[in-house]
């Protein structure tokens, strides 16, 4: 939002309906409005009292806030206590975002948890790639043939992928095996079969 696209583009970007991207916005604003960081914080506090979220008791948070406050890890406290370490996290960060401040407790003072990292760990990311985003308005429109899109599928195991190559227009798809999906491998596959098309 905050690049000045309208909800529907934003729908559209993403392949959700506009009515997802609407009841999101409805859901996460805040009073400075939408912000990302804010929005997977509030989404977390709501989480934990949903009828699928882990129920902590009274006495068990109790015990776990005196815990956190005698320094004891998460991981300690579950086995004391009977609940997950995660769902330990989960409160204290729910409970952050209501203002509180159990999360001072945490021995290891990083803003989130790294399960939980807002972007910052960038590993099996695309150095220099350019976000979706940033993709022309009349690519989307599938107006012109010469546009594809790659992706990969993973086999058993993680140990072989099939690359695909997809012609946005057309809908024409062209299938590669790799032995692994390392980015030379990937890479290499996608080249070789746009210079099959003479494209690269």
């Amino acid at each position: 939002m905050s690049a000045g696209n309208s909800q529907q583009q934003i729908a559209k970007l993403l392949g959700r309906h506009k009515s997802t991207i609407s009841r999101e916005i409805a859901r996460n604003t805040g009073g400075r409005g939408y912000l990302p960081r804010q929005a997977c914080l509030l989404a977390q506090e709501l989480s934990l009292g949903s009828r699928n979220a882990s129920q902590i008791t009274a006495k068990q948070w109790s015990e776990t806030v005196d815990y956190l406050h005698g320094k004891w890890s998460p991981e300690q406290i579950a086995n004391q206590v009977g609940i997950s370490h995660e769902t330990i996290y989960r409160h204290v960060y729910a409970d952050k975002a209501t203002g509180g401040s159990l999360w001072k407790e945490l021995r290891c003072q990083k803003k989130r948890r790294k399960r939980y990292a807002s972007g910052q760990d960038r590993r099996g990311q695309i150095i220099g790639r350019r976000p979706i985003s940033e993709r022309p308005a009349y690519i989307e429109e599938r107006s012109q043939v010469g546009h594809w899109e790659a992706d990969t599928v993973i086999g058993a195991n993680h140990k072989q992928a099939i690359v695909t190559l997809v012609e946005r227009k057309s809908g024409y798809a062209v299938l590669s095996k790799v032995t692994n999906k390392t980015s030379d491998l990937v890479g290499n596959a996608i080249i070789n079969e746009l210079q099959s098309f003479n494209l690269v």
